[in-house]
């Protein structure tokens, strides 16, 4: 049996809470998951089997368990998982995560982690709530209700941190670091520090996704890998290719070759308007 859908949230948390995916999954063997940087947070919920999440270039940050809280990073991951997987995945902006954990975004970003490990209230608690409601509508309620009180209890970050990320974001990557830092009055060293608590990584690490994210946009509506690495701001080909790979652990082609021999009934992107991940092949 599989379930997904997908669900925004209440209109007036849409600027921290991006969105909910329901899902259900029940699986012979193992199903893998490539998973790209994109800028968004992940909080899976999980009342199934366990997912295991591993990073493509870096073995040693992986983690498992039937909820996963995943940060943003700027290289790849792989989950997998076999048997039942069932739950809900809270798609968080990273701005939102720092204020909802109260734990600084670079301790654990590039850590598959518990989300009760990071903050046990509301966390703890919410998977077993989530089971025990029959329908998706219920679910995506209760979540409303329990982030609406929770982003209520808890102060924004700093306004200039939120300032450079969406200028990051608006610009596609294609912003100086010495204008951001200039035009929020901070030193670039200051500005880098705050950064990486409330985001959970670089200002280069930052731009680098949103260029990447470009460039698979771009690629999605038609365009080749060379015109879209070119709009994208890289330099060359090579460059493209060079980045690419140390970012997901595979060439573009490789990536987009899985892309398209993914079954038509995996929904392989989870966040509107952008390339989140690729099926891999199974594994019985």
């Amino acid at each position: 049996m599989h379930e997904l859908l997908s669900r925004p949230a209440a209109a007036h948390l849409r600027a921290e809470v991006l969105g909910y995916r329901g899902f259900r999954f029940d699986v012979i063997g193992v199903r893998r998951r490539l998973l790209v940087p994109n800028g968004v947070v992940k909080v899976m919920l999980g009342f199934g089997d366990q997912l295991r999440v591993v990073d493509t270039c870096d073995p040693v940050c992986a983690g498992s368990g039937a909820s996963l809280t995943n940060g943003v990073r700027a290289t790849a991951a792989i989950g997998e998982h076999t048997g039942l997987i069932h739950g809900v995945t809270v798609l968080l902006t990273p701005l939102a995560a720092h204020r909802l954990f109260k734990v600084p975004m670079s301790e654990w970003s590039r850590l598959p982690v518990a989300p009760e490990e990071l903050c046990r209230s509301p966390w703890a608690e919410l998977p077993a709530r989530l089971a025990e409601i029959p329908h998706w509508g219920g679910r995506f309620a209760l979540l409303d209700q329990v982030l609406q009180e929770a982003l209520a209890s808890n102060p924004a970050g700093s306004p200039e941190v939120a300032w450079a990320w969406r200028r990051i974001q608006r610009s596609c990557g294609r912003t100086r670091i010495e204008d951001l830092a200039r035009e929020t009055g901070w030193s670039r060293r200051h500005l880098e520090r705050r950064f990486r608590c409330q985001i959970g990584l670089s200002l280069k690490g930052a731009a680098q996704i949103m260029r990447l994210q470009t460039a698979l946009a771009l690629r999605e509506t038609g365009s080749t890998w060379s015109d879209a690495a070119a709009q994208a701001g890289y330099h060359d080909q090579p460059h493209f290719d060079r980045t690419f790979k140390a970012m997901t652990g595979r060439t573009p082609s490789a990536f987009y070759a899985n892309r398209m021999a993914a079954s038509p009934h995996d929904a392989q992107d989870f966040v509107p308007g952008q390339v989140t991940s690729a099926v891999l092949r199974h594994r019985a």
